[in-house]
């Protein structure tokens, strides 16, 4: 089959039509290079449930003229409130623009932030440069180019050919381009914690902007509100996730939709009624649960290789700690766009932003499979499992406060430091 050469001078083929795709689309749009966007599934569909925008995230966004459709879509998170299993405060912290940040953290539904996405890379770039239903098969590197074979992912058939000046791998965990790079190494890595997730429309919780976290490492659950129309109705639509330890080799599913029934999880918080907040009330009354493993992989020691390379979950997986998972591949998109703007030559382009992304997102990885700034629930488990009748007597505010700020020089939203950023 004849490949389809793509016409304008510089073209970028990317592999994912998922958040980090899309971002890396608009990004590479507005400093002049061509997209195409190349996504498995025939039709993109509002799926999954809530994730956490933070500030660094959303400065990026909102460069991308984002700003009102984000407002509308999501609920900018007011606080953080760390609890030990029996709901008795450990941290809090003000969020997004209550800490004093430039920019808010967002509460919002994955698959309503991912067809904004879409839609504003359709309006500005153009729905002809969005190719659904073709899953990458294979690619072939040339002096002058990247060559790359799409196929149905149902069927096996191959339906096209096409040619672009390089390629990005935004294909998520099970990326095809980094199987191709890593032949070796095999499934991700399990942790041996299961997520239950789902959502339920309930009476709001604290501020009714609020994230909270409770329990520890074996045992925990979250909860944040993502829907600002519902808030409107003085309701709240709760995006929650139940955490428990397993035991035995559990291997990660590729359906990250799988829909299992509550009582095999439920049980565990029967009695995590906190008064401010009933969690065997909000899983109760949640019709439809998804489960999924918490696996990542481990840190690559390269992404670029000639006119490909590697961003998002296919880059740096991450355990869901700290909220960091579509923030950056958000903030790699951004630092694949500005290395287009500062290196001469596209493979000087590629090159720069691994080395610039490389390092920090490994940093995270290493830090989130030691809890992230969520060690602290950990350290007090240990300590006073039983509860506390003072926090003090467990652990100092100075060592949660080090914890807290470690974790943000890390991610990479150390408030004065991204404040410098404003435009």
């Amino acid at each position: 089959m004849e490949a389809k050469k793509l016409n304008k001078d510089k073209t970028a083929m990317i592999v994912g039509g998922g958040i980090g795709g899309l971002v890396t689309a608009l990004k590479l749009h507005r400093v002049g290079v061509s997209v195409r966007i190349f996504e498995s599934v025939e039709t993109i569909k509002a799926l999954g449930v809530g994730i956490n925008l933070l500030p660094h995230a959303v400065r990026i966004l909102t460069e991308l003229g984002l700003t009102e459709e984000l407002k509308k879509t999501g609920i900018p998170t007011a606080e953080l409130n760390y609890y030990n299993k029996f709901g008795q405060p450990i941290w809090h912290e003000p969020r997004g623009l209550d800490a004093g940040y430039k920019w808010p953290q967002y509460s919002i539904h994955r698959g309503r932030l991912h067809i904004l996405l879409l839609n504003a890379v359709k309006e500005q770039i153009g729905e002809e440069v969005i190719f659904t239903g073709h899953h990458l098969k294979s690619f072939q590197s040339f002096d002058d180019g990247v060559e790359a074979t799409f196929e149905n992912r149902k069927t096996g058939d191959i339906i096209g050919m096409y040619r672009g000046d390089f390629l990005i791998a935004a294909d998520g965990i099970h990326s095809v381009v980094r199987k191709h790079f890593y032949p070796n190494e095999g499934l991700p890595k399990f942790s041996g914690r299961i997520l239950w997730r789902g959502i339920t429309e309930s009476a709001p919780f604290l501020t009714g902007k609020s994230m909270i976290m409770s329990g520890f490492q074996d045992q925990k659950f979250v909860a944040y509100p993502v829907c600002p129309e519902t808030a409107e109705r003085g309701r709240s639509l709760v995006n929650w996730i139940a955490e428990l330890a397993v035991p035995g080799d559990v291997p990660p599913r590729n359906d990250w939709n799988k829909k299992v029934e509550k009582e095999v999880f439920a049980p565990a918080f029967s009695k995590w009624d906190f008064g401010w907040l009933n969690v065997p009330k909000l899983i109760e009354e949640t019709e439809t649960v998804y489960e999924f493993p918490m696996v990542d992989r481990d840190p690559l020691p390269q992404w670029t290789f000639g006119r490909v390379t590697l961003l998002g979950d296919a880059a740096h997986p991450m355990y869901p700690i700290g909220s960091n998972g579509a923030s950056q591949a958000i903030l790699d998109a951004d630092a694949l766009g500005q290395a287009f703007v500062e290196q001469e030559t596209m493979e000087q382009a590629l090159t720069a932003y691994a080395n610039a992304r490389m390092e920090p997102t490994a940093n995270i990885v290493l830090t989130n499979r030691k809890n992230g700034p969520e060690s602290v629930m950990q350290i007090v488990e240990e300590r006073a499992p039983n509860g506390f009748a003072n926090l003090n007597d467990v652990v100092s505010q100075q060592e949660l406060e080090e914890i807290a700020n470690k974790y943000k020089q890390i991610a990479g939203f150390d408030r004065q430091s991204l404040n410098s950023k404003a435009v």
